[in-house]
């Protein structure tokens, strides 16, 4: 069974729709107890940065995570959900994270184009060996939405880059049995609900 952590800053519905419609067990969890019983937990986000850690730690959801790792349960953060696990942001402030993976959310140039970027972009530099990815085509199209990436202190963590403009970013990151996306898979049609699917399959 996959745990959706409800921390009050999540995409919650439209997840847990996707993995019924993959026939995929999954549970919302509104308590730590509850995703303590979970076989991998996912950690979604929509929103803001500072509110969004706060409620994760207010919640306690922060130490669930924290003991799920340490039991080797597979991780998958999405969208802000990825972001929360890097050291710190600066979003309206500066904030610290999880520091589950090292390194920085920072914000979009706008000189770039417009922010927050919005929309359909396909991924660049895929890890042959991740297993996200599997069975997903080359150039397959993923549904973004953001205004701050992804910058870890580490490369070899990036198993997925996207586009803005000329500017490549993290899309996608896998460490330890922790695995992230910037995109929304729940959103991005066959590509992404593959990438539950695989995520599920761990």
């Amino acid at each position: 069974m996959i745990g959706i952590l409800d921390y009050g800053a999540g995409n919650l519905k439209s997840v847990q729709k996707a993995f019924e419609y993959l026939k995929i067990d999954s549970k919302i969890c509104e308590h730590p107890k509850e995703a303590l019983i979970a076989d991998k937990i996912l950690i979604p986000g929509v929103g803001a940065f500072g509110k969004a850690i706060e409620a994760l730690r207010k919640s306690s959801f922060e130490d669930t995570i924290f003991h799920a790792i340490q039991l080797q349960k597979p991780v998958l953060g999405i969208c802000l959900g990825m972001q929360l696990l890097l050291s710190r942001s600066e979003e309206l402030g500066n904030w610290n994270g999880l520091n589950i993976v090292e390194g920085n959310v920072v914000k979009f140039d706008r000189a770039l184009g417009k922010v927050p970027l919005i929309g359909w972009n396909s991924l660049e530099e895929v890890a042959s060996n991740s297993q996200l990815f599997k069975n997903i085509d080359p150039g397959t199209f993923f549904y973004f939405v953001h205004s701050y990436y992804c910058l870890p202190l580490e490369e070899k963590v990036v198993t997925a880059k996207s586009s803005f403009g000329n500017f490549f970013y993290a899309a996608a990151l896998e460490k330890n049995g922790i695995f992230a996306v910037q995109f929304h898979p729940e959103k991005s049609g066959l590509g992404g609900l593959q990438v539950l699917k695989n995520f599920a399959s761990l």
